[in-house]
């Protein structure tokens, strides 16, 4: 199952993230999923939040592609180490479209049951994303 488990998450980032195929949502989340990210406003939960999810994050982000650098499965469970790359070219939780090119990297780590993903703990660079927009200053740009 660990190599069955890692093409799911595959799935998700290439086909759901990078494609905007959100009826594969359907097809390969749990309707009690849930999403833990810290850098969220609040926790993503089943179906249709986790479809709010992508159209907000793809709205912000249309070009987004992944390149999962690595990935460790164990159990039920899958670890995704990824690299992102997008131009912001939509508001993302408020903050203007700048047209900047961005790369966002992370970590997720995945439960899986049945073939479905129940929930996710994703923990990315937000900092370093606030930074390449120009919304928080980068260290030497900070007055003394």
């Amino acid at each position: 199952m660990p190599e069955v488990n890692k093409a799911i998450v595959r799935r998700y980032f290439h086909e759901i993230l990078d494609g905007g195929n959100l009826d594969l949502v359907d097809e390969i989340f749990e309707p009690q999923y849930v999403l833990h990210d810290p850098s969220s406003p609040q926790e993503v939960r089943g179906l249709e939040g986790s479809k709010q999810f992508v159209v907000m994050f793809r709205s912000a982000f249309p070009d987004i592609a992944h390149t999962i650098e690595d990935q460790i499965a164990e159990g039920d469970k899958v670890v995704a180490r990824l690299r992102a790359h997008a131009a912001h070219e939509g508001e993302l939780m408020g903050i203007p479209p700048t047209g900047k090119e961005v790369t966002i990297e992370g970590i997720s780590i995945w439960r899986i049951a049945d073939g479905k993903i129940e929930e996710c703990w994703f923990n990315y660079d937000a900092l370093g994303l606030m930074r390449q927009l120009g919304v928080v200053p980068k260290p030497e740009e900070q007055p003394v």
